[in-house]
């Protein structure tokens, strides 16, 4: 069990990098960096849309909306970029 959320902490973390990446990207359009940025926000935020004191809910929504966020930006962004930034956070881990 600790192994993997060791992996997946890993993963999440290299994850974060490409989409950084992806961010400064020159080819990558204005309205995904605007999701991307709305998902980093929405995680930063003090507070939350649904307030957690509402059960359920209100532990999840981040859960949901961040994922739903990134994945709308990933819509936007030209899968060479992502390939790009990918193999670049690959090199710079062998490296």
């Amino acid at each position: 069990m600790i192994e993997k959320l060791k992996a997946l902490s890993k993963h999440l973390k290299q994850e974060f990098e490409v989409y950084r990446l992806v961010l400064k990207h020159p080819k990558t359009p204005w309205v995904a960096k605007v999701f991307l940025g709305l998902a980093v926000g929405y995680l930063l935020l003090p507070f939350d849309l649904i307030p957690d004191f509402i059960p359920v809910l209100g532990q999840l929504d981040e859960v949901v909306i961040i994922p739903i966020l990134v994945y709308i930006a990933l819509l936007f962004i030209p899968k060479m970029v992502i390939e790009s930034c990918r193999a670049q956070v690959q090199a710079q881990k062998q490296a």
